[in-house]
């Protein structure tokens, strides 16, 4: 799921109630051992292993560690929304080599992608859009949405 592409699924993953709760289990905390999971479960601590290395090599889920990107320096986010003149595949694949950018996705509506940035203040900001962003082979324009507050940010939308 980190990768710069994925295709879409043909079909979704069928997950049981089991491995619903694992998931919901390592979303309420990534750190909790599968001894912890295995007990709120009712499975063993072998068997959870088991199955959070099938659900990961599946690509149903990943374990990461997500930071604060203010709490490290990077206090200018935003979501640039691209139009594209040609290969909108080229675009995305270019824009996801950038180290600045988080999250990539090719769209349907006013823009053809949506990317997230996050620098550390405005001048980065400005530098990464006209420097490498609008330098892009095949960026026609582009418009910026500068986060001003965040007020959610939740990554447990998967068992629902």
């Amino acid at each position: 799921m980190s990768s710069v592409s994925r295709p879409t699924p043909t079909k979704p993953v069928q997950l049981d109630g089991v491995s619903k709760a694992i998931i919901e289990q390592l979303q309420s905390d990534g750190r909790r051992s599968y001894a912890e999971i295995g007990k709120a479960v009712g499975l063993s601590e072998a068997a959870v292993r088991q199955r959070v290395q099938k659900l990961t090599e599946a690509g149903v889920m990943q374990v990461v560690a997500v930071t604060d990107p203010m709490q490290l320096g990077f206090y200018r986010q935003a979501m640039v929304g691209i139009c594209v003149t040609g290969d909108t595949t080229h675009v995305a694949e270019e824009l996801g080599r950038l180290p600045a950018v988080d999250y990539v996705v090719l769209t349907a509506g006013s823009f053809d992608i949506l990317a997230e940035v996050v620098c550390e203040n405005d001048d980065d900001l400005i530098d990464l859009l006209n420097k490498q962003i609008r330098q892009i082979e095949g960026v026609q324009s582009t418009e910026t949405f500068v986060y001003l507050r965040l007020h959610k940010q939740f990554y447990n939308w998967g068992t629902r």
